[in-house]
């Protein structure tokens, strides 16, 4: 058994609720599992566990400040255990962007840390165009219709593989 620990970063939720399924999954393998926001995640003793797995949502091309802050106040702890990092954005929904090799975001990211994950993921997010602000709807309509994707302001759509999401906590109890 072990005791895993998954810091996130959320913009709407989505994420979040892709590391409580990811706990679900885990946790039925016989592991224990923490799950924390990146926000409160300096109270936690990292060395208590035996593997890390950072997850992180996109908003207008990047992840949150927040994470990389995580990653490199702690990089020396996450080198030294079982690691893992996945991305959850929107373009992940395009099947030639949804794997950590041709994601675009998750590549860029990679680029801007010295924090090398020793097991990467990707996921789609979700839209719900009803629960955003103005400002925000607006701007990812502009973004949807640039790349071909639903701009109705009724839109609520998750565009997660929940199957790849349980795939992806069969791999991280067996790392």
């Amino acid at each position: 058994m072990a005791n895993i620990l998954i810091v996130y970063s959320t913009t709407d939720g989505h994420t979040r609720k892709i590391c409580f399924h990811l706990q679900q999954v885990i946790e039925n393998q016989s592991n224990q599992v923490t799950v924390v926001s990146v926000d409160d995640a300096s109270a936690i003793d990292l060395d208590s566990f035996d593997k890390i797995v950072i997850g992180a949502s996109i908003r207008y091309g990047k992840h949150s400040p927040a994470i990389y802050e995580f990653i490199k106040d702690n990089s020396r702890i996450l080198d030294s255990k079982s690691n893992a990092f996945f991305s959850v954005n929107v373009v992940a929904r395009k099947p030639e962007k949804n794997t950590p090799e041709t994601n675009p975001y998750l590549k860029k990211f990679l680029k801007q840390i010295s924090w090398k994950p020793k097991t990467l993921a990707v996921f789609a997010g979700k839209i719900d165009y009803q629960k955003y602000k103005f400002r925000d709807r607006f701007m990812i309509r502009l973004i949807m219709w640039m790349t071909k994707g639903p701009t109705d302001p009724e839109t609520n759509i998750e565009f997660t593989n929940w199957n790849q999401v349980e795939e992806f906590g069969r791999v991280i109890s067996e790392m």
